[in-house]
């Protein structure tokens, strides 16, 4: 989602005219990188064509859709003009939100802006200010809005007196969610407040989660010490989040109109706090709209409206809003309709039911955009419904889950259940309160600073360090200071700031970064616990299985890997990142098992296995004794291939196949030597990127890579250009939102897009391989120069994409003497995407090696999610399609003396090694823990027998019967 930020704004600018100031931000934007200079003539023509003046002295210059090929990156840059401009419809404007937009991206900019538009004072604000802290809040504040809806009212209730009213307000509210027992604790302890004509009201500020207001009317009339009681307004009041709810009700009481109110249903009682009488007519459309009712379908009703000549008005059918004009444009963009939101039109008069007739087909016509149907059974959020409570795992039935971390475990569990904290709600002092948050902030930056130094670098030491980043948000502070301010505590505000962000980053559509909220916890439940002093609980000593909701890394990082046999949890996916270092340390672990796990009684045996993705409640004494002899089995073949892990990797009648190392950090490119690895066959670049703040420069990478290769010793190195993308994003690399991020903008179509990136990262591991000095730093020796470089492309979808990286590779080869660089350099692509190896004949003509990644060639060609909790389990690379994609990529590359190599999961696993060596892959690259094992499976067949398993296997037509097949063999 684009975003504003304080580093986007630019101070006091000045300009003659409006022509000066568009090319002022045409060049901000080339500045800043995000576009090319003939994006300035996109811009100059969008206003040609409608200008794009928002309000409140803001506009919003964006380029036509032609003019998108100029963007690099999207973003935005805002221009302060205090002086203002005249700009060219006539307005004033003193900002300018400039942006580069690859899609719809500014509908994004659009939407966040839209609560600013009607607010008095804003534009004086915008000229006057003087930091870019000040515009950015002007900016991006939105105003939170007391709720008032059908599920906060409660009508015709059998009341005998008004407090039982007031009470009957009070538990509708904690029904909806919006307030706690102590709101309505606080409620029965005040006497309600007489507004005249038969109303009366009652507030409290204790216990609110939700600003809102309900109303309970009685169900007959009813009178009390003489006066009439109709109805009790129940306020959960929060900040001045009730102003406007407050200014309408105070508007129903002058018409007079107010006592009317007992007797009305749901839908128009709303009417009549939106502002509609009894004698307007009403209609409602629903919006079709893709993007909901942005500026141009806004700007089409609001002509419409206009030339009905009379008064419309236009509110969200869902309440809570007031009906505005819907002859104004800021007003109907600021009621942020979205697609499939209904509207109510009204009006009132002579013609009024033609007026309304001709909006609301303006609106199911779109409004002048292309728009479909809106099929409320598919698009419609399912309501919301409590979940009965889970049922106990049966004793010795397998429960299957998502493999997260190979391995087998047999263990007594402990179930560590997230720990209560208690604390109070409201504190009197927002100044005490903000000095024990950020003392409580820093101590926990200095406890994950400790877990750091403690990791040594590696995945546990990253995301630590990612932990400590998110700490000093500033955005996630903020937000936890306006809290403070509207009198909560600092536990209560920490953690209302630590969920709001979490339920956001769940709501995602992307699996992965959804993923991410278990790290906002994380982070919180840290913190939290050190402003109330409360500790987890202690493991026990003995060894166990680990069982949990939903693991956190740096709970991950505290395990005591002498007595932790397995990790168990409820939720989470492959790709959480509890899982990521469950496999870092070698830990068997299985996710996503559901609640039902959490019912497991601490102390019962529990058998994990890592690889199948499944557990075995209180095991029989058969299953425990074969499970036993599972363990010892591995355990001795562990063993015996640690002992051989440095011979050359061949089969039993001497077929060479090589076996290296994937890595996601080059510091453990001696640990994979160690190991017995014969070179690295993936390296994660993007886990360099991942760990910087910034874009790491050209020195900083050559030390990187330079370290592996120092570390190889002479052995290949295989180095995946940087991977990122909507699904893997980096924080100074933003990409657009998109409903599918792995069939989107990542890999190297991602990378094409920034080729000066890609160029410095070819130029770095050039340089690296030939030992050649960074800038300003010591000559190496000549022994140094010429190591083996191969380069991979991921996501690599046909011959165009390679041919646009090679030429930049190419460039560089002949720009850097050959005395600086390594001569011994070879650029191939990853085999992923299924039109790849379709392509292989074409693409092996000129690509110098393929390298399957059978993770992702899976998941696209089976159409499953690998990390999906219900359909992981058959995303299974020994499925027959993707090994004949496999069997394609490896004929089309000897045809032409090209090597295939594998370095997806598949490559580790015992029953696919063998027919992966069958179908003539040269080269398989496993996590170095496995490298050992996969040499010694290798020894265990000779090349005639794995060529008949991988016929048996293509032969096959499921998965499941190409391990059948193969196991019983």
């Amino acid at each position: 989602m684009l975003t504003l930020r304080q580093d986007d704004i630019l101070l006091d600018r000045r300009a003659d005219d409006w022509r000066m100031a568009l090319d002022q931000a045409a060049e901000a934007l080339h500045e800043a990188g995000l576009v090319e200079r003939d994006y300035r003539d996109g811009l100059f023509h969008r206003e040609s064509q409608s200008s794009t003046f928002l309000g409140n002295a803001i506009a919003i210059p964006h380029g036509t859709p032609d003019s998108r090929r100029h963007v690099r990156r999207t973003g935005v840059r805002v221009l302060q003009f205090p002086a203002g401009i005249e700009w060219h419809d006539g307005n004033r404007v003193h900002v300018l939100v400039t942006i580069a937009a690859q899609s719809d991206e500014h509908l994004d900019i659009l939407r966040q802006l839209t609560h600013v538009l009607d607010r008095q004072g804003v534009a004086e604000r915008l000229a006057a200010a003087d930091s870019r802290g000040e515009i950015a809040g002007l900016l991006s504040r939105a105003v939170v809005e007391a709720r008032l809806d059908a599920g906060t009212l409660c009508l015709g209730f059998p009341a005998r007196d008004r407090q039982e009213l007031a009470l009957a307000g009070a538990a509708r509210l904690r029904q909806a969610g919006c307030v706690d027992s102590e709101f309505v604790a606080s409620v029965a302890e005040r006497i309600p407040l007489g507004l005249g004509q038969g109303l009366w009201l009652v507030s409290s500020e204790r216990g609110v989660e939700v600003p809102a207001l309900s109303l309970a009317t009685t169900d007959t009339h009813l009178e009390e010490r003489g006066e009439p009681v109709n109805g009790v307004f129940c306020l959960a009041a929060r900040g001045d989040a009730h102003r406007g709810l407050m200014e309408r009700l105070l508007a129903l009481l002058e018409t007079d109109s107010a006592g009317e109110l007992r007797g009305l249903d749901a839908e128009t009682l709303l009417a009549r706090f939106a502002g509609e009488t009894a004698a307007a007519r009403t209609r409602q459309a629903r919006v079709l709209n893709a993007h909901g009712l942005h500026a141009r379908p806004a700007k089409q009703l609001v002509q419409i409206a206009r030339a009905q000549g009379m008064t419309i008005r236009v509110r969200l059918a869902d309440g809570g809003f007031d009906a505005v004009s819907a002859s104004s444009l800021t007003k109907v963009i600021n009621l942020g309709a979205r697609r499939g939101q209904p509207l109510i039109f009204s009006a009132e008069g002579a013609g009024a039911e033609a007026a309304l007739e001709a909006v609301c087909q303006a609106v199911a016509e779109g409004l002048g955009e292309q728009v479909l149907p809106f099929d409320e059974s598919r698009e419609q959020t399912a309501a919301v419904v409590d979940a009965p409570a889970p049922t106990p795992l049966p004793a010795d039935q397998p429960h299957s889950a998502v493999a997260a971390s190979p391995g087998l475990a047999i263990a007594p569990v402990f179930v560590l259940r997230t720990p209560h904290f208690d604390y109070p709600r409201h504190a009197e002092d927002p100044s005490v309160e903000a000095r024990r948050l950020e003392q409580a902030i820093r101590e926990g930056s200095e406890q994950l600073e400790a877990l750091v130094h403690e990791a040594r670098g590696g995945e546990v030491a990253q995301i630590l360090s990612m932990h400590q980043e998110m700490l000093e948000d500033p955005e996630l502070l903020e937000a936890a200071r306006e809290q403070l301010q509207e009198g909560s505590s600092a536990e209560a505000a920490w953690w209302e700031a630590i969920e709001t962000a979490a339920r956001a980053q769940e709501r995602l559509a992307d699996r992965l970064l959804a993923e991410r909220a278990a790290d906002l916890r994380d982070v919180g439940r840290r913190v939290l616990g050190i402003l109330c002093r409360v500790e987890l609980p202690e493991p026990p000593a003995h060894p166990y299985i680990l069982v949990t909701d939903d693991v956190g890394p740096s709970d991950v990082a505290r395990l005591d890997t002498s007595r932790v046999r397995g990790l168990l949890t409820a939720r989470g996916g492959a790709t959480s990142h509890s899982a990521i270092l469950a496999r870092a340390l070698g830990i068997p672990a299985v996710v996503g098992g559901g609640s039902r796990v959490l019912t497991l009684e601490d102390g019962s045996e529990l058998i994990l296995d890592g690889e199948r993705g499944r557990v075995i409640p209180a095991p029989s004494a058969e299953r425990r004794e074969a499970a036993e002899q599972r363990l010892a089995e591995r355990r001795r073949r562990e063993a015996e291939a640690w002992e051989a892990r440095f011979e050359q990797a061949r089969t039993r009648d001497g077929h060479r196949v090589e076996v290296a190392a994937n890595l996601g950090n080059t510091a453990h490119a001696a640990d994979a030597v160690e190991c017995g690895a014969e070179g690295v066959g993936l390296l994660r670049t993007e886990f360099l990127f991942m760990a910087h703040a910034q874009e790491p420069d050209l020195e900083t990478q050559v030390a990187e890579y330079r370290e592996a290769l120092d570390a190889l010793d002479g052995r290949p190195l295989v180095a995946r250009t940087l991977d990122v993308g909507g699904d893997k994003p980096l924080p100074y690399w933003p990409v657009p939102q998109e409903d599918n991020p792995f069939l989107g903008l990542r890999g190297i179509r991602l990378a094409l897009t920034r080729p000066n990136v890609l160029e410095t990262q070819f130029r770095a591991m050039l340089l690296a391989a030939a030992g050649a000095p960074a800038a300003g730093a010591p000559a190496a020796d000549a022994s140094s120069k010429g190591r083996p470089l191969r380069i991979m492309l991921p996501m690599v979808k046909d011959v165009s994409e390679f041919r646009a990286a090679k030429a930049i590779l190419d460039r560089l080869l002949e720009e850097i003497p050959e005395a600086e660089r390594t001569t011994d350099v070879q650029l191939g692509v990853m085999i992923e995407v299924p039109s790849c190896a379709l392509l292989a004949p074409t693409l092996a003509a000129e690509v110098d090696f393929f390298s399957v990644g059978t993770n992702d060639l899976t998941q696209y060609t089976l159409a499953i999610d690998r990390g999906h909790p219900e359909l992981s389990a058959q995303a299974d690379g020994l499925h027959p399609a993707v090994l004949k994609l496999i069997e394609m990529t490896v004929s089309a590359a000897h045809a032409h003396g090209k090597w295939v190599g594998v370095c997806g999961e598949l490559a580790s696993d015992a029953v696919a090694v063998p027919v992966l060596v069958g179908l003539g892959v040269d080269e398989l690259s496993v996590s170095a823990r496995q490298v050992p094992l996969v040499k010694a499976r290798l020894a265990e067949v000779d090349l005639e027998e794995a060529r008949g398993q991988a016929e048996l296997a293509l032969a096959q037509a499921t998965s499941e019967a190409v391990r059948d097949a193969l196991e019983v063999r």
